[in-house]
């Protein structure tokens, strides 16, 4: 899974770096998409093998925040890019006459950096959260990585801020982002069956498959991990790993899979790339 994830996203990021075709908003969302892959992938790669190929089940605890704190921020920044792209997509089929001068590469960028920044901001107080808090029951996670919910249990003292900040997280920053994904899918449906071509109205739909494969493969992990930590608490510990197993290791190996099979101009992009290498 590793290597699809780190091999997969470093060819898309290769392909529309060299490719001139592949110069447009909709590729550079994707880019950045990938490269939020690549750290998540990085990001969880090393306790994940020293866990299970040296049988090196000890980590620092503060290495342990920062690993957290990275976990957290690149997941919030790939879902801010999932928002991103659903409004590139968005103003590709509701307003086709105004895509090149709304989504410039200025605004691109600036929309790169506010992702990254929202999600530097809240996570930020995230590892001074959990260092105040006494550990005193046990120092063993549940995960081969380190997770907030799964670090928090393990203090000895009030947890509500901690519960209450997180919830806060979640909602405002993961939950708004699918909210507005949604509202911007339905715009779109509405533009799209006020297409009289039925041809036409497959062809705009199409361009959007590979991004609602994205977004289903990022959040119902999410959601179902988000359920299982809050509500899940009797359920069997295999469950918790599981869950957050997926919601950590599925969507960096499905994205490029979904862009290279359902996007045929990234498909060239990287025969072409294969050919070049060949010869």
């Amino acid at each position: 899974m590793y290597a699809v994830a780190l091999g997969g996203n470093t060819v898309i990021l290769q392909a529309v770096r060299l490719e001139p075709n592949l110069h447009q908003p909709m590729y550079y969302f994707l880019s950045m998409l990938s490269f939020s892959d690549v750290a998540m992938s990085l990001a969880t790669l090393p306790t994940v093998l020293r866990t299970f190929c040296l049988n090196a089940r000890s980590i620092a605890f503060d290495a342990c925040l920062v690993q957290m704190f990275l976990i957290h921020s690149f997941s919030m920044m790939e879902s801010g890019i999932l928002l991103a792209m659903s409004f590139d997509r968005y103003v590709a089929i509701c307003d086709p006459l105004h895509y090149a001068t709304v989504l410039t590469n200025g605004v691109i960028a600036g929309m790169g950096l506010a992702v990254t920044a929202r999600s530097f901001v809240t996570l930020f107080p995230l590892p001074f959260l959990i260092k105040r808090l006494p550990i005193c029951k046990s120092n063993v996670l549940s995960h081969s990585y380190c997770l907030h919910p799964d670090m928090m249990k393990l203090a000895c003292a009030d947890i509500t801020v901690n519960s209450i900040y997180g919830l806060f997280v979640l909602v405002s920053t993961f939950g708004m982002d699918l909210i507005f994904i949604f509202l911007s899918y339905v715009l779109i449906l509405h533009s799209v069956m006020a297409i009289a071509s039925r041809e036409e109205r497959h062809k705009a739909l199409n361009t959007c498959v590979s991004h609602i494969l994205a977004v289903l493969a990022f959040y119902v992990p999410m959601i179902g991990v988000s359920a299982v930590h809050r509500f899940g608490k009797h359920a069997p510990r295999y469950v918790h790993v599981l869950m957050s197993n997926i919601y950590l290791f599925v969507p960096p190996v499905l994205n490029p899979l979904i862009y290279s099979a359902k996007t045929k101009e990234i498909r060239r992009a990287i025969i072409r790339m294969i050919r070049r290498i060949k010869t």
